[in-house]
């Protein structure tokens, strides 16, 4: 097998330090590795098979000799330094958003629609945490009967935010534990630990957040189907790692709670954890740290004489949310042959 000189863009960040560990653990072919940040993470030493490797100032010459570049600095850094690397022959898995819609980007999530990758595409979006975690429940659902309709309520963790998401959470429950007074918000709109925040991204005309948005408009394009009627809530909550959802659909097709179970069970990248009468269900306890997006609390809607169904959706939104989607779309490519 032939082995790939690759680049991580925003290798210190939460995001980044995944994606070097993802493509350690999945073995990924490399040839060599090389690590780019801002000139705050300069002379920093990150490790990649037990070998201590330099952190590199990100410019222009970086994109030099690479055949695969995760990105995960922003989108301020992804406008600016995608290009490059793309003019000089190199696949781009970008984890911001500033490429997500633009319709000649794929917006890829395995297990759903890598069928949309192309070789002569070389920058490829990588969809957004909470977009992914629902996409990939869905998909077998929708093999088995379209979906008309969605509401989605998620309940997302702090690494969402990035370290200084995990940095407050941290800080604030430190001085509620030590009887200190609670250091005032700085990532956040208000007080996370303890707190639900009703707010993920600014507020967009309609009333609904940016977060909630990219949802709806993410999923239409990955599921390639614009009719699909999606509405979305989104929620910051004090649980430092991993994103849970409460999904609800209506199907064309009458869709059972036991058949949800058996697709669900035959789908790549999902277990079932779907034991009520032992407590057993998906929790972001169980996620944390793991590949797998667990599904359960699956039942029907009693409230409707429609074809409705809800479950329970949780996902480590630092992996199958970001860093392990990137490093699988990277696997895609190397399968299909494409570098």
């Amino acid at each position: 097998m032939k082995d790939y000189k690759v680049a991580v863009v925003g290798a210190t960040g939460a995001v980044g330090l995944e994606m070097i560990k993802m493509l350690e653990n999945r073995n990924f072919p490399i040839k060599n590795i090389k690590f780019f940040a801002s000139k705050h993470s300069i002379n920093k030493k990150l490790k990649f098979y037990g070998e201590e490797i330099p952190v590199e100032l990100l410019t222009k010459n970086s994109s030099k000799n690479i055949d695969i570049a995760l990105f995960s600095a922003g989108t301020t850094i992804s406008k600016e330094f995608a290009p490059h690397f793309i003019n000089n022959g190199c696949f781009v898995i970008d984890n911001s958003s500033a490429w997500r819609m633009n319709k000649n980007v794929p917006l890829i999530v395995p297990e759903v629609n890598s069928q949309a990758l192309e070789k002569n595409k070389r920058l490829i979006a990588n969809p957004n945490c909470s977009t992914i975690q629902m996409v990939i429940t869905l998909k077998p659902l929708y093999n088995f009967t379209k979906i008309k309709r969605i509401i989605v309520s998620t309940y997302q963790s702090v690494s969402g935010a990035g370290q200084k998401g995990i940095n407050e959470l941290i800080s604030q429950t430190k001085a509620w534990a030590n009887e200190y007074k609670i250091p005032s918000a700085n990532k956040f709109q208000y007080q996370i630990a303890f707190n639900l925040i009703p707010q993920i991204d600014i507020f967009t005309e309609n009333g609904y957040t940016a977060e909630e948005m990219k949802m709806v408009n993410e999923t239409k394009k990955i599921m390639d189907d614009e009719f699909i009627k999606i509405s979305a809530t989104c929620v910051r909550v004090p649980v430092f790692r991993s994103h849970s959802e409460n999904i609800w659909i209506e199907t064309e097709k009458p869709l059972s709670q036991a058949k949800a179970k058996e697709l669900f069970l035959k789908a790549d990248g999902i277990q079932l954890l779907d034991e009520p009468e032992k407590n057993k269900y998906p929790m972001p306890l169980f996620a944390e740290n793991n590949q797998i997006t667990f599904v359960g609390r699956i039942r029907p809607d009693i409230s409707t004489d429609n074809y409705a169904l809800t479950f329970w959706v949780v996902s480590d939104n630092l992996l199958k949310g970001a860093a392990l989607n990137a490093v699988q779309i990277a696997e895609t490519l190397v399968k299909n042959n494409f570098l």
